[in-house]
C-alpha cells in the first residue's frame, strides 16, 4: 500500500533546506488556494511575486495545452517560435533591443553580471572589475549572485567567495559618490528590495545611480525580478522611476508560475556575449515561452495595469485601518501589489508569528526578513478576495496580540 502524502514526508525525503507550514495545498483558482483537508486560503502571497494572474488562469492553460501538443524542447542549436515571439514582445515594450532567456532570477542575474564583466573586459581590460551591491539586497542563490546580494546569511558558510564585490548602504547618495569609480564595471540594484523588506529606492538615490554609471563608464543593472511583470503597476519598475538602466533581469511573474526567466540588453552591449561564452539547456523552451507570451499578453492590457494602483490603494488602506486599532506596524510601505507591513518596536523580530497565524485563519502571505510581513497578491484578485483577505489577517494580528 502506498503510504499517504502528508506533511511529514517532507521530513522522510527532501533537504532540510525548507520549513514548509503543516498544511498541503492541492489546488488553486484565481485568488485562493484548497488544501488536503479541502479547506480554503486567500493567497496575498503569490509564489512570491510569480503568480501575477493567479492559479490556473485560463489563459495560461490553454497556452501551455495548446503548446503541450506541439513542441516541448529543443536544444540551443535551434530557435523556436515561441521563443522569437516573447523575445519581440519585450524588446517591443521596454528599452531592450535584445533578450537571453533562462530558467530562474538567479539565472538571469548570473547572466547579467557575467556579460557586465565580459564588457569591461573587452572594452577597459582586466583593471575594470569591480561590482557594486548594496546592503541586504537579494539577487540569487548561486555562488556569484548570492555573494553579490548583500546578506551574509545567505552567502556565508560555503568557502571562499567570488571577488570583486562591495556593498553599500542602500538608497545612500554619498556612500555610492565615494566607492564609485572608473574600475566600476556595474552597479546592480534592486529597484525596490524586496527580501531586504520592501525599501523603494528614492527617486535621488536611482537617478544618482544612473548618472554616476554613465560617468564612470559602468553598467547599470536593474534586478527587476520582484519588482517586474506587472508588480508595481509598470510593466517594469524603472518605467515609473524614468530611468533607464543598461541591463535588466526578469523572471517570476514572467511566467506566472511557470519556470521561465530573462535578461534584457542593448544590441550593443549584447555582441559582447559571442557565441558559445554562456548558454542554457532549458532557457528559451517552448512551453515556458508560450506561457510567458500569454502572461505578458494579459498584463499588458491596460485594465490589468490600471487596476493594480487601485488594488494597491486598498490593500494598503486596510492594512493601515488593522494597524490603527492593534498598533503592531510602524508603517506600511511598498509600490503596486508589492507591500511591506514593518514591525514596530513593541513587535521587533515578530513577522513569522504573524505569518503563522494568518495560515491558522486561512490567509496565506509572507514575511521580508524578520520586520516585515510581504503580501503580493495576484495583480488581477478581486476586491471581494482583498476584503476577505483583509478580514482574515485581523484575527491573526488579533491572536498575536492577544498572545
Amino acid at each position: 500500500m502506498t503510504n499517504p502524502i502528508t506533511r511529514d514526508l517532507f521530513d522522510e525525503v527532501m533537504v532540510p533546506n525548507y520549513n514548509p507550514a503543516a498544511m498541503v495545498p492541492v489546488r488553486g483558482e484565481g485568488s485562493r488556494v484548497w488544501d488536503q483537508q479541502g479547506r480554503d486560503y486567500i493567497d496575498f502571497a503569490g509564489g512570491i511575486a510569480v503568480s501575477c494572474l493567479g492559479h490556473c488562469h485560463p489563459a495560461m492553460v490553454n497556452a501551455l495545452h495548446d503548446q503541450a501538443g506541439k513542441l516541448w524542447h529543443l536544444s540551443n542549436v535551434f530557435t523556436n517560435e515561441p521563443a522569437l515571439k516573447l523575445a519581440q514582445t519585450l524588446t517591443d515594450h521596454t528599452f531592450a533591443e535584445r533578450v537571453y532567456f533562462a530558467n530562474s532570477g538567479a539565472e538571469a542575474n548570473e547572466a547579467a553580471l557575467k556579460l557586465a564583466r565580459r564588457v569591461a573586459l573587452d572594452r577597459f581590460g582586466e583593471g575594470k572589475d569591480q561590482i557594486i551591491a548594496f546592503n541586504q539586497g537579494f539577487h540569487g542563490r548561486t555562488f556569484f549572485t548570492v555573494t553579490v546580494g548583500g546578506q551574509k546569511a545567505y552567502s556565508d558558510g560555503f568557502g571562499p567567495k567570488p571577488g570583486g564585490i562591495d556593498h553599500l548602504p542602500f538608497n545612500d547618495v554619498e556612500a555610492l559618490r565615494h566607492a564609485i569609480s572608473d574600475r566600476t564595471c556595474a552597479v546592480m540594484m534592486e529597484p525596490m528590495q524586496g527580501e531586504g523588506g520592501i525599501i523603494p529606492a528614492s527617486d535621488e538615490f536611482i537617478q544618482t545611480v544612473r548618472e554616476l554609471c554613465s560617468k564612470h563608464n559602468a553598467l547599470l543593472i536593474f534586478d527587476e525580478v520582484q519588482t517586474g511583470a506587472g508588480r508595481t503597476g509598470h510593466l517594469y519598475a524603472y518605467q515609473k522611476y524614468g530611468v533607464v538602466p543598461d541591463i535588466l533581469t526578469s523572471a517570476k511573474g514572467l511566467g506566472g508560475g511557470f519556470p521561465i526567466a530573462a535578461m534584457l540588453t542593448t544590441q550593443e552591449l549584447a555582441a559582447h556575449l559571442k557565441i558559445g561564452t554562456h548558454g542554457s539547456t532549458y532557457g528559451g523552451n517552448p512551453l515556458a515561452c508560450a506561457v510567458g507570451q500569454a502572461v505578458l499578453d494579459e498584463l499588458l492590457k491596460p485594465e490589468v495595469m490600471a487596476g493594480v494602483a487601485a488594488k494597491s490603494a486598498r490593500l494598503k488602506a486596510g492594512l493601515e485601518a488593522i494597524n490603527a486599532k492593534y498598533h503592531v506596524f510602524s508603517e506600511v510601505r511598498g509600490m503596486g501589489l508589492l507591500l511591506g507591513a514593518a514591525m514596530n518596536d513593541d513587535y521587533q523580530g515578530r513577522a513569522r508569528d504573524f505569518l503563522v497565524a494568518a495560515t491558522a485563519n486561512g490567509l496565506m502571505c509572507l514575511v521580508a526578513g524578520t520586520n516585515v510581513v510581504r503580501f503580493t497578491p495576484s495583480l488581477v484578485i478581486s476586491d471581494a478576495e482583498i476584503d476577505q483577505g483583509l478580514a482574515r489577517f485581523e484575527q491573526a494580528v488579533a491572536q498575536v496580540v492577544n498572545g
